[in-house]
C-alpha cells in the first residue's frame, strides 16, 4: 500500500480493496489522472486498486511526470528537529534532485541551502513520500526520499527566501506536537 497526498486529500494505492470499504474505489489502470483529481475534489480520500502489488506504484507513476527530491529529518545535539516555514505551513527541508546527482547528496545539499545548517551527517534512510503538486497547468508527482540526519551545528539559521522560506527553527518534541499548520505527508512522516 502507498499513500499519495494532493494538498489535504489522500489517494491510497492498494491491492486489497476489502481494507478500505468505506471509501470510493477505482481501478488504477483504467482511471486517468484527471478523473482521479476530479474525484478527489468530491471525496477527499479515494482508493486506486490493482491486483498486482508490485505494479501499484509503477502504474501510478505512468500517469504523471515524476520529480525526485531528497530531504532530511535533522536532529541536533539537543534532540530537536529542524523545520522550515514556507507558504504559511511548517515543513521539513527538501528539494529537487539535480541531474546525475545521488539522492543522498541532494538531501544534504537541499537541507543546507534551505536552512544554512552545516556539518550534516546522514544516519539512515527513513522512507519515501509521495505528493501531487501543480505547476502552471500541469500536475506532477513528487517522490521524496527522506533521510535521518544529525548535526552539531549551533550557528545562525538562514531561511532560503528565494524558495519562499520565511523561518527556520529547531523544535522540541513537545513543540512539534503543538504544530497545527503542517502538511499531511509531513505529519505522517513524523508519526503525528
Amino acid at each position: 500500500m502507498y499513500k499519495v497526498f494532493a494538498n489535504t486529500n489522500l489517494i491510497i494505492l492498494t491491492d486489497k480493496v476489502d481494507n478500505h470499504q468505506n471509501l470510493k474505489h477505482y481501478p488504477l489502470k483504467e482511471t486517468s489522472i484527471d478523473k482521479i483529481l476530479n474525484r478527489l475534489k468530491k471525496h477527499n480520500k479515494i482508493v486506486l486498486f490493482h491486483k498486482n502489488s508490485d505494479k501499484l506504484l509503477s502504474n501510478f507513476k505512468k500517469k504523471l511526470k515524476v520529480v525526485k527530491a531528497g530531504g532530511g529529518i535533522v536532529k541536533n545535539s539537543q534532540d530537536e528537529t529542524l523545520f522550515i516555514f514556507r507558504r504559511k505551513k511548517w515543513d521539513l527541508p527538501k528539494g529537487k534532485k539535480d541531474k546525475g546527482e545521488a539522492i543522498e547528496k541532494t538531501a544534504l545539499r537541499e537541507v543546507e541551502e534551505e536552512t544554512g545548517v552545516k556539518g550534516l551527517n546522514i544516519t539512515s534512510f527513513n522512507r519515501q513520500t509521495f505528493h501531487i503538486f501543480k505547476k502552471g497547468n500541469k500536475h506532477f508527482l513528487k517522490e521524496t526520499f527522506w533521510f535521518n540526519m544529525s548535526t552539531n551545528f549551533t550557528g545562525e539559521l538562514i531561511p532560503q527566501t528565494n524558495e519562499d522560506i520565511t523561518k527556520v527553527k529547531w523544535k522540541s518534541e513537545l513543540k512539534i506536537k503543538k504544530i497545527r499548520k503542517i502538511y499531511p505527508n509531513i505529519k505522517e512522516l513524523l508519526g503525528l
